[in-house]
């Protein structure tokens, strides 16, 4: 597709199964209806706040990723349209620069209108127009768009995770430490021994090649030459960094990148993010509220700075982006995901359950 105002620039090699209204109906619709129950546990307050310039209001989230479908889809696609307030263009645009004018990104946490209600309103009004769209597109205007709201419903998954790396700094800057979620999760009762996996050098295939979803920045898929390396099997606890911390860390400008340690100088840098001493012992807030740190989960909230600092001190070093790439296709990606949600403070199967999906 061409790159010009209101068109997106995109890998066109997808699934024959987008082309299925039916299918691509039913993701459409569990993808919008997941963004909605991930603000289920919020009050009205808590939809608007900005806690830093990189975090965005939630309320602006949903109003975005209904953006996204409007602009691309419904403007140039469905005929007669009529935007039902045409200032969200402005309003909700993010970086997308041939799309037109934005709002200044540092001030969305400012906007108290639209309302929350009326984002919620402008979702509906969204969905029922991609819906009626979907259901009378004739062969030709699903071909055309079908790729496209399958990126919007990429996109919308992307701001789902941002949602809740969003939410859970809005309540980490909170004296009261609300709680998201409430779901107790179980301790990591073992932690398996470090094993490090080898790599015989060789020439890798990097990038993407098949009929799923793709960004083009995934592609063209191409050689590339790499040296023999290990690779830990597993993930950093937080048992060893806290080795690293207790070791003078934070303190030993050797182990750090030259904007590495001029940023723990300036930011006064001592733990992870969202770690917090108490009484001698360290605690880290997620969204399931305060808890000691668990020493055997895996080590989240840390920088490239920081990592590389860690991998140093332990006489490593972080793997590159072609190391990772030629790795992860041979390791087993469930674990690493399922680490994730822990690090937020979720339970995932609980999520997932609940929602439907």
């Amino acid at each position: 597709m061409n790159n010009k105002a209101g068109s997106l620039n995109i890998n066109e090699t997808f699934s024959a199964d987008i082309f299925n209204s039916n299918l691509l109906f039913e993701r459409f619709n569990k993808t919008r209806s997941f963004t909605e129950f991930l603000c289920k546990p919020l009050v009205t307050e808590d939809y608007i706040i900005q806690s830093m310039p990189d975090v965005s209001p939630t309320k602006w989230h949903l109003a975005h990723t209904s953006w996204f479908f409007e602009t691309f889809i419904l403007k140039p696609g469905l005929k007669n349209y009529k935007p039902l307030n045409p200032i969200y263009a402005y309003l909700f645009n993010s970086y997308y620069v041939l799309a037109g004018e934005r709002f200044t990104r540092a001030k969305r946490g400012l906007l108290s209108r639209p309302t929350v209600a009326e984002v919620y309103e402008y979702r509906k009004y969204i969905d029922e127009n991609i819906s009626n769209f979907i259901e009378k597109a004739n062969e030709d205007e699903l071909k055309k768009y079908a790729t496209i709201i399958e990126i919007g419903i990429n996109h919308e998954q992307q701001h789902q995770e941002l949602m809740l790396t969003d939410i859970k700094h809005v309540f980490s800057i909170n004296p009261l430490y609300p709680v998201y979620s409430s779901k107790e999760i179980p301790p990591i009762e073992n932690v398996p021994q470090t094993n490090w996996i080898e790599f015989t050098e060789g020439i890798y295939d990097i990038g993407y090649n098949g009929n799923g979803f793709s960004y083009d920045n995934e592609t063209p898929q191409h050689k590339e030459f790499i040296n023999s390396f290990k690779l830990s099997s597993r993930l950093v606890t937080n048992r060893e960094y806290l080795a690293f911390m207790e070791a003078k860390g934070y303190e030993t400008p050797e182990l750090w990148l030259s904007d590495g340690w001029a940023t723990v100088e300036n930011e006064k840098w001592n733990s992870p993010m969202y770690w917090t001493k108490m009484d001698g012992e360290w605690w880290n807030y997620k969204l399931s509220g305060f808890h000691k740190v668990d020493l055997n989960e895996p080590v989240c909230h840390v920088s490239l700075y920081e990592a590389d600092a860690f991998a140093r001190w332990a006489g490593a070093r972080l793997p590159t982006e072609g190391e990772w790439e030629s790795a992860a296709s041979e390791i087993n990606q469930y674990s690493i995901k399922t680490n994730v949600w822990r690090c937020l403070g979720m339970d995932k199967k609980f999520i997932l359950t609940v929602s439907g999906l």
